[in-house]
């Protein structure tokens, strides 16, 4: 069952999410070459400390860290290391907190210095394709249109979606329905009515849609070796059209 929320639990949801946004903007401003992704998860769980809010991911599932750190080819759900990071990598940061008992949820990919063209446009286009299918969260629209959007701007652009990993349902649980692949027809699926709240999450690869996982059983990885980028956003469909929760 999709629960859609009232207008108290959207509230409270845009706190958590306010407060997902605050910290992931104080991630991105110290993300340099030297730094590493341990680094940055003591300092976003020390904030979270700071602020009174939970974690979402630390602990869900036995996940042992407070944010999913990946460099590079790291698709999704990376562990924080003492690696320092390099000028020319790229960064993907997924992280959420909880408030009052309902979840925030985002990310972000940031380049760490000069990075490569096409990998500046392999970020612009996976940010482009989250705009995207927010653009189709309205009232009446059908679930897949969402979907849609996102893979219609990416193969356009030459680029793969990545298809083991979807976005989701969100508000008292970290995962809660519909799934919302990145890919399919559209038109199809559930009618989006007010109230729901979904994260919507393109994880995009510059060559192949395959990827693999790590030993460490969490860590995703593009099959080719190539950089692979990611963001989200938590959203609310309202009568006023979509609502980003997870916006400064």
């Amino acid at each position: 069952m999709i629960v859609l929320k009232s207008r108290a639990e959207l509230i409270l949801m845009r706190d958590a999410g306010r407060i997902v946004a605050e910290i992931l903007q104080l991630l991105r401003e110290r993300i340099k070459p030297g730094v590493t992704t341990h680094e940055l998860d003591e300092f976003a769980e020390a904030e979270c400390k700071r602020r009174r809010v939970r974690p979402a991911f630390k602990g869900y599932g036995g996940f042992p860290f407070t944010i999913c750190s990946s460099p590079n080819e790291k698709v999704v759900h990376g562990f924080a290391d003492s690696e320092p990071m390099r000028e020319g990598d790229i960064l993907s940061i997924d992280f959420g907190v909880v408030k009052s008992g309902f979840y925030g949820d985002s990310a972000i990919t940031v380049p760490v210095g000069r990075i490569e063209a096409e990998t500046e446009r392999l970020l612009e286009v996976t940010q482009r394709s989250l705009q995207m299918g927010i653009a189709e969260a309205v009232v009446g629209n059908r679930l897949s249109d969402i979907s849609h959007a996102v893979q219609a701007c990416v193969e356009r652009e030459g680029f793969s979606v990545v298809r083991e990993f979807v976005g989701h349902g969100i508000g008292r649980q970290l995962h809660e329905l519909p799934q919302i692949p990145n890919f399919g027809a559209p038109g199809q699926g559930p009618r989006l009515r007010e109230g729901m709240t979904l994260a919507i999450e393109p994880m995009i690869n510059a060559g192949t849609p395959d990827v693999r996982i790590l030993p460490d059983g969490w860590t995703a990885v593009t099959a080719d070796g190539r950089p692979s980028a990611h963001f989200e956003h938590t959203i609310a469909v309202t009568s006023h059209g979509p609502e980003i929760l997870t916006a400064l």
